[in-house]
């Protein structure tokens, strides 16, 4: 019979696929629906269905998660596995109800930390691993906005001779590809994040190989996808129009700059905040018209969470297993 502690791993790590969903729809759809590109529901229903599609790809971000952290076989109680998830959902929640596009993967990195150094001391972490990961994470949304701001100042060249009203018609169109893009990119990557932790906790106390199991793989894209059916509006609003004044070419050009910035750090291995680099992206595609199209007060309480998201979930978790460690 499995142990209880492994089945409580499953069960909170679908939770976290699940709330990453509705959490980060805003991810893919936020800009289509505040440009009236796309009605909210079928936004929604786009982005669940090639957010499970791109689950599905590949498992390089899984890999990465269940043993570039931290070596398996030192973690030997699954209970530090719960504890990392825990950290992470409670941040989730907390910024989802404060409508706040904070990082999945910054939270559940920072829980895994977190319960790892409660565990056992810091010693047991991969520090190489984890320098290459915490590198993607914060390289990922600069790149967003260089890469944001380099496709629109370009857009603008290419089209300074067009009628407004052309563009506007060429980009409702081409805006919708471009959604699509970015909802398969964030299903690629960030679904993977829970699959690696479900492998960890397979292989917890053990020398073996970090196996991604195909029912591992679609359990998590199924979690995801109905997570974004569920829809985050809080967090859709904020994305999609509190940052910039967004018009279809501008979210044209801010969901092919971060869906490329994506798919790049997935074809590597590198999990990386898909909140973080749209939101980079759009802030990128509004200071190509001028730094005060940007509503950086907006984008610095953004920034706060970011910064916030690792460190407390760390302690999050951290709690979580000093309470664990005192009940067992």
């Amino acid at each position: 019979m499995p142990d209880a502690w492994l089945i409580a791993v499953v069960f909170l790590a679908l939770s976290f696929d699940f709330i990453n969903g509705f959490h980060d729809t805003a991810n893919a759809i936020a800009t289509c629906v505040s440009t009236r590109v796309l009605t909210p529901g079928r936004a929604v229903l786009m982005a669940a269905g090639l957010n499970f599609v791109g689950a599905l790809i590949s498992t390089k971000v899984a890999v990465t998660i269940g043993k570039g952290i931290v070596d398996p076989s030192v973690v030997t109680q699954q209970s530090v596995v719960v504890c990392a998830l825990l950290g992470a959902i409670i941040w989730n929640l907390v910024t989802w109800w404060m409508g706040l596009p904070s990082s999945s993967s910054h939270a559940l990195i920072g829980g895994l930390v977190g319960a790892v150094i409660a565990y056992g001391g810091s010693h047991n972490l991969h520090w190489g691993g984890l320098t290459k990961i915490l590198l993607s994470l914060l390289i990922s949304p600069l790149l967003g906005f260089v890469v944001g701001i380099s496709v629109m100042v370009l857009l603008m060249r290419l089209l300074i001779r067009v009628p407004p009203a052309r563009i506007n018609r060429w980009f409702r169109q081409l805006q919708i590809l471009s959604a699509a893009l970015m909802a398969g990119s964030h299903g690629a990557n960030d679904a993977q994040k829970s699959m690696g932790i479900i492998a960890l906790a397979l292989v917890a106390g053990k020398s073996g190989q970090v196996v991604i199991h195909p029912w591992i793989i679609l359990a998590c894209a199924v979690a995801m996808a109905l997570g974004t059916s569920a829809g985050g509006w809080r967090i859709i609003h904020t994305v999609g129009t509190r940052i910039i004044n967004l018009k279809p070419v501008h979210g044209f050009a801010a969901e092919t700059s971060a869906a490329a910035v994506i798919q790049l750090a997935t074809h590597f291995g590198l999990p990386v905040s898909t909140t973080h680099v749209i939101a980079s992206a759009i802030m990128g595609v509004g200071a190509s018209k001028r730094l005060s199209a940007v509503r950086w007060g907006v984008a610095g309480n953004i920034v706060v969470a970011w910064v916030l998201t690792l460190p407390v979930c760390a302690l999050f978790a951290w709690g979580c297993y000093s309470v664990v460690a005192l009940l067992t």
